[in-house]
């Protein structure tokens, strides 16, 4: 799955553990979210566009 994370990261100048630490995972999970080795379960993915105030399809695609 295709994401944004790092870009939203950057923009909202959070470092992964910072956003880690928001989300209550570890900054190596925030760290795999980025870089496609993991895909969220749902209540993941719903922390994350919380903390973005954007909706969970704006941050995360399917990959073709």
């Amino acid at each position: 799955m295709k994401n944004n994370l790092r870009v939203l990261r950057a923009e909202h100048d959070l470092t992964q553990a910072a956003l880690a630490q928001r989300l209550g995972v570890s900054r190596q999970t925030v760290n795999a979210l980025e870089v496609g080795k993991y895909d969220p379960g749902l209540p993941l993915a719903f922390k994350i566009a919380e903390v973005f105030s954007q909706k969970i399809e704006d941050i995360f695609e399917p990959e073709h």
